[in-house]
């Protein structure tokens, strides 16, 4: 009996230990758009068959310990796989919407998968895509022009909180 309570303390301290050292998980931020709802269609003056306008954007529920926003948006339909459309650093943390088609002052536009910096807007070659809107709350000041695969590094472990918005897309014939 005395074995199996110091077996069952021993596994107890361990796993509150392990515990300890994990990483918290990021709260979560409310993201929403006036264009269109969560799983609704993205109206087409913000794709390639309008003016390619960014959507207006808005998020709530930012931590005190935020510092700067970033923004990604992915097509998770794209045929060679993700897609990234949009990646935009450099908003200051106080900040909680974007005007559609307008960036705050400070905010840098990175490098999409289209090879340009900027937003380039749904424009799925077949079927209904879905974009995803990812909003990141970050702990440190990130404001440099990022492609995807360093936009990933340099948010890696700075996370506070994070949310997201999914709108669709499908061109008209």
């Amino acid at each position: 009996m005395r074995h199996y309570i110091t077996s069952v303390c021993l596994l107890a301290i361990a796993t509150s230990s392990a515990l300890a050292d994990t990483p918290a998980r990021p709260k979560t931020l409310g993201v929403e758009s006036s264009a269109f709802t969560a799983n609704g269609a993205i109206p087409s003056e913000y794709t390639c068959a309008g003016s390619e306008a960014t959507p207006p954007l808005r998020w709530s529920n930012v931590p005190r310990e935020a510092r700067s926003i970033a923004i990604v948006v992915e097509d998770l339909d794209a045929p060679r796989g993700t897609f990234t459309h949009w990646i935009v650093t450099g908003i200051a943390a106080t900040t909680t919407s974007l005007a559609g088609g307008a960036l705050p002052a400070g905010a840098i536009a990175g490098r999409n998968d289209a090879g340009k910096s900027g937003w380039s807007g749904p424009c799925p070659p077949s079927g209904r895509h879905r974009y995803v809107f990812r909003v990141y709350a970050l702990d440190i000041p990130l404001a440099k022009q990022l492609a995807k695969a360093d936009f990933a590094a340099a948010i890696a472990g700075h996370v506070v909180a994070q949310g997201e918005l999914v709108g669709t897309y499908q061109k008209q014939k």
